[in-house]
């Protein structure tokens, strides 16, 4: 529980057997559950995972969106008051869900997100960087508002998710819940926090130039289909 509110992590992993270990061991304890979704790994990632005390969701398919949407039907018979999103590879630093955990306990926002804050130039490619600023300029273009970056480490409270309708599959994920979030008039924080390299292991996406392409693409393409579908609020 958090200042009263349960809280639920989903970390989708596809081969993070080597991050995974100090990536739950750095779990904050204040999370009431930890769902690890094994999302087509070969390396053992589920096993890790239950080593390491996590609740494990098999998602076959490849697809960081297939991995997230599973990881939420795994909750809906017991949903949580709060779910928070992270990497499995051990970038993202989980002691500072506090942070955006507070703005929601707080009820100053119904979605809170991480802008990253690199400890080094390596922990953000040149091609994340340039796709991150070019998102983020067309999703100011079209709904006026100011993101920074569209980092995995988010939280937002289980009705507002409810009413996001999420459905991307691949990495369209973390930007079209970015763009619903505003469309449904949902209250919107970020705050800067630390990001790392991952610590163990290697990105099939972020890691290639063809990865990022792919990536990019998709992302691009969820922003034009948000931008000419009208959701009431």
């Amino acid at each position: 529980m958090y200042r009263g509110k349960s809280l639920a992590l989903i970390l989708p992993a596809r081969n993070e057997a080597l991050a995974l270990p100090d990536v739950l061991a750095a779990v904050p304890l204040f999370v009431d559950r930890v769902v690890v979704v094994d999302n087509g790994s070969t390396d053992g990632t589920a096993r890790v995972a239950r080593n390491g005390g996590a609740e494990v969701v098999l998602e076959p398919t490849p697809g960081y969106g297939l991995a997230c949407l599973a990881g939420i039907a795994f909750l809906k018979s017991a949903p949580p008051d709060i779910m928070a999103f992270a990497d499995a590879d051990g970038s993202d630093d989980l002691p500072s869900l506090a942070g955006l955990l507070d703005l929601l306990a707080r009820e100053e926002a119904d979605f809170a997100l991480a802008r990253r804050i690199p400890s080094d130039p390596a922990a953000l490619t040149l091609q994340q960087r340039f796709g991150n600023w070019f998102a983020t300029f067309l999703i100011r273009l079209f709904w006026g508002h100011r993101y920074g970056d569209l980092g995995p480490m988010r939280a937002i409270a289980w009705e507002a998710l409810e009413r996001l309708g999420m459905r991307d599959r691949g990495f369209g994920w973390t930007v079209e819940m970015q763009v619903k979030a505003l469309k449904k008039g949902l209250r919107v924080r970020e705050i800067p926090l630390p990001y790392s390299r991952r610590s163990a292991g290697r990105s099939t996406i972020s890691g290639t130039i063809t990865g990022s392409l792919r990536a990019g693409v998709k992302i691009l393409w969820v922003i034009g289909r948000e931008a000419f579908v009208k959701d009431e609020l």
